[in-house]
């Protein structure tokens, strides 16, 4: 008897779908990824790139930008609260002369802050000078090695993150590179991305009169020039169609292939790439991931129904990318305006999803994981029959999932604690009960049971204060809820940086995660 071949997925479709959320996250237009990357894979062959080199510039085009959620809360709180709009603001100037960045920042920076708060954060970034943006851009830089890693991307890819704030001139950022120390792939790259920016903004003419003002500064010579010669015919191939398609079948050879098995695997880089928006949901979407899939197993619902409840509950919270983190990290009441912007994120999920085909089917359970049984939850409404069984165990896993993790406007509730107030949803007639009963049973089952060895030989303390670091926490906050010496915290985090080879929180999130050590 013949045995069918493994089915296969695309690993470009993954990544072009990841580049989507990076786009919301950078304040872009969706598919702004896409068209960066179809003009730096043609700038790329024009200048005689094949096989892996083009395969860099590819990727890196797509995936810019992954380091983005990294350190998101820390940028919200550097620029008032919406590090969105920053992001946005910037974009036609992160080559640009000094001047021109400061004149920005003069009329723009927290301009919807009160004048006071305003002039505050306006003074401590100019005090802060580039340091700031470098520590940004190495924290950049190390989440987007490991999650490439995670998505089986080469570490070139990862590594070229780094490069890509870098100058011809060696004025960029860090500053430790130019010419052509920069990886190539970086260099194209670099100005496909603000030839798309500027055309869009302005038009062919804007764009060619920054290739002309850059050329030889921020920009290898010729690299502009290609752009300048060929890039107004690429620019307007971009409105011809499809975008996504036009960047799938841009593709280099060889293309990148996965099997389908090892979907979810991937799956959790984009579920890290989301909880490293907030300290507050650090290891959110991969909880809800097994409680979903537990609670489908515990209703009886069979393997291919729990599968895809983790593979829809791993990319459930995409769309929080697109949500300033002044508005998720906010201690205080929402008000309507930002509740409105809130009840987005499962909409912009289900968007991003909806264009990837081996996601596709998982859209519509992915974006209802805010319903409720009454039609009082978000985006649609839905209610009652509108909800089969799995997207009501993904709202209960999800509710769950969230009371048991702190919150910037309240501690984390006990499991019983939390267990009792899903059950209270119950009777108010919001959660279904069959699907509260399922998801509680699940968590009943996943109680922490003693560890005999940690990995990257972490003790037990150095776990504890891990957990700590992945939330943000202090090392005075940390020194206070462990009664011990802020000195001797100070030491676990550095013991725990070592053991497990990173610098940044972002980076030590990401090892938790992977290592399900938040539970």
């Amino acid at each position: 008897m013949a045995v069918e071949p493994e089915s296969r997925t695309r690993v470009a479709e993954l990544i072009a779908a990841l580049s989507l959320a990076t786009d919301l996250g950078m304040g872009q237009p969706m598919e702004q990824a896409l068209r960066t990357c179809l003009l730096a894979t043609r700038a790329g062959a024009e200048l005689g790139l094949a096989g892996d080199d083009l395969s860099d510039v590819y990727y890196l085009a797509l995936l810019r930008f992954i380091g983005c959620t990294g350190d998101a809360h820390e940028e919200a709180a550097r620029v008032g609260g919406d590090e969105i709009a920053f992001y946005a603001g910037m974009a036609p100037l992160v080559n640009a002369e000094m001047s021109q960045v400061m004149g920005h920042m003069l009329r723009h920076y927290a301009e919807d802050r009160a004048p006071l708060t305003r002039a505050r954060l306006l003074l401590a970034a100019f005090a802060d000078g580039t340091r700031g943006v470098k520590r940004s851009l190495a924290i950049h830089c190390e989440v987007a090695q490991i999650l490439g890693s995670q998505l089986g991307l080469r570490d070139t890819i990862g590594q070229g993150v780094g490069h890509v704030f870098e100058r011809w001139d060696g004025k960029g950022l860090p500053g430790e590179l130019a010419g052509d120390a920069i990886a190539v792939a970086a260099r194209v790259v670099l100005v496909a991305r603000d030839v798309e920016v500027f055309h869009r903004l302005g038009g062919w003419a804007t764009a060619v009169d920054c290739l002309r003002q850059r050329r030889g500064k921020a920009y290898d010579p010729t690299v502009a020039d290609i752009f300048i010669s060929e890039g107004e015919r690429w620019v307007a191939q971009l409105d011809d169609g499809s975008a996504w398609d036009a960047a799938l079948d841009a593709e280099p050879e060889p293309q990148l292939w996965m099997r389908t098995s090892r979907l979810a695997d991937r799956l959790r880089a984009f579920a890290s790439f989301a909880d490293l928006k907030s300290p507050y949901t650090i290891g959110h979407s991969t909880g809800v991931a097994e409680l979903a899939a537990g609670a489908a197993r515990a209703a009886g619902l069979g393997a291919d129904v729990a599968d895809g409840l983790r593979r829809a509950a791993l990319v459930h919270d995409l769309g929080r990318v697109g949500i300033p983190n002044g508005i998720w990290d906010k201690q205080g009441s929402l008000t309507m305006s930002e509740w409105e912007r809130v009840r987005l994120h499962p909409y912009l999920t289900e968007r991003i999803l909806s264009h990837c085909g081996p996601l596709r089917q998982l859209a519509p359970l992915a974006g209802a994981h805010h319903e409720r049984v009454d039609g009082s939850g978000y985006h649609r409404g839905s209610a009652g029959a509108q909800l089969p069984i799995e997207h009501r165990i993904l709202a209960a896993s999800d509710a769950y999932q969230a009371m048991t993790q702190p919150r910037p406007h309240r501690p984390a509730f006990r499991p019983v604690d939390a267990a009792s107030e899903l059950r209270r949803e119950v009777e108010d007639g919001r959660l279904d009960h069959a699907a509260v009963h399922a998801v509680l049973e699940a968590a009943g089952q996943t109680s922490e049971a003693q560890r005999y060895a940690w990995p990257a030989g972490l003790t037990t303390r150095e776990v504890e204060v891990l957990r700590l670091v992945c939330h943000g926490s202090s090392n005075r906050m940390m020194a206070d809820e462990l009664s011990l010496a802020v000195k001797t915290v100070g030491r676990h985090v550095e013991n725990i940086y070592n053991k497990i080879g990173v610098s940044s929180r972002a980076a030590a999130a990401l090892f938790a995660m992977e290592h399900d050590l938040l539970r």
